[in-house]
């Protein structure tokens, strides 16, 4: 190592020719003048600054750590307790959920949280309800909502899909199969695409009004019909594909239904993915459910769900009914189709 005390700055020291004699004094005074008040290394020139350069070193040099690889990241995967989790959240506290009462309110409240804790950009879209019958129970009109998730910087004039549910119930029922079930999916399948990409961007909504007030398609799917009607030119081009979970907790198939307008391609997609994912499904034809309001309009649609069972709207469709494997068969076949299937869009 260099003594620290080389890094000092050098006295230049500039000496004329004495003329006179030289005293005591004079010889004093030249002394002082070379020394600068402090001691001199003899082994140095005063007047020239060394460079500073580091000795070697005799040391091992330190080999320089090996870069580490970054951890591959776990895959996302569905999963039927949160599923689950959330049907009795929806059916066994909250309860029956009339698409004009506080229930559903409080209901709306709970998904538009979970959505926005996804990171979604969260809408409520409001529309009116008319008086009518709900499965035996005399109703009044009333105001209801569809809550509508869309992801981060969305274009609806380009091409994506629509995934959704219906949040409310008929007036008698806690409404666990029918559509707590689909909902529960719908927010599993959010948070699943919150973490990893999809071959399209998806909207995530859950439907309101959609239970019948009387007969007829103007009594039925009020939410969805709404959605539709809002729809601008640009978003009808976008729209490649809508799918409606509805009544996806009980069997051991996946029904994949549409209401027999719809171009098949929809249907055929979730068909193919289930044949890969070795997961059932069976074709059916459905009218009865949100997918058709987008099928009436000419969009391609399918309809996940519709296994009949006994609790269907009544006071006994509760959690229990619901079986846990199928809502994983339902969420796993959507999410295949959601990040595999991009044919013919």
């Amino acid at each position: 190592m260099i003594p620290a005390h080389r890094n000092r700055p050098a006295t230049v020291v500039v000496v004329r020719v004495w003329a006179g004699p030289l005293t005591a004094t004079t010889c004093l005074l030249l002394l002082a003048a070379c020394t600068g008040g402090s001691e001199v290394d003899s082994r140095e020139s005063p007047s020239i600054a060394e460079p500073n350069i580091a000795e070697p070193s005799t040391a091992a040099p330190t080999p320089s750590p090996m870069p580490s690889e970054s951890p591959t990241p776990r895959p996302v995967r569905f999963s039927g307790s949160n599923a689950m989790a959330d049907v009795r959240t929806l059916a066994g506290q909250i309860g029956p959920r009339l698409a004009t009462g506080p229930a559903f309110r409080e209901a709306g409240r709970r998904v538009a949280a979970r959505f926005t804790e996804l990171g979604y950009d969260v809408r409520h879209q409001s529309f009116h309800v008319p008086a009518g019958d709900s499965w035996g129970v005399p109703v009044q009109a009333g105001r209801s909502f569809n809550v509508v998730a869309t992801p981060p910087g969305f274009n609806a004039s380009k091409p994506h899909r629509i995934v959704g549910a219906h949040l409310d119930t008929v007036a008698v029922a806690p409404g666990a199969e029918d559509n707590a079930s689909g909902v529960a999916v719908v927010l599993e399948l959010a948070r699943l695409a919150a973490e990893a990409e999809t071959t399209l961007p998806t909207v995530f909504i859950a439907f309101g009004g959609e239970e019948p007030r009387g007969p007829g398609d103007d009594m039925h799917h009020f939410g969805s019909m709404q959605y539709v009607r809002e729809m601008s030119r640009a978003q009808r081009r976008g729209l490649q594909a809508m799918v409606s979970l509805d009544r996806v907790g009980v069997g051991a198939r996946v029904p994949v239904c549409t209401g027999g307008v719809s171009p098949r391609r929809v249907q055929n997609d979730l068909r193919t993915v289930g044949r890969l994912m070795d997961i059932p499904t069976q074709a059916c034809d459905s009218t009865a459910s949100d997918h058709w309001s987008f099928e009436k309009a000419g969009f391609a649609v399918a309809r996940l769900g519709s296994t009949p069972y006994a609790g269907y709207h009544s006071a006994t469709d509760l959690p229990r009914v619901v079986n846990t494997r199928q809502l994983a068969r339902t969420g796993r076949l959507t999410w295949g189709w959601l990040t595999q299937s991009s044919a013919g869009e």
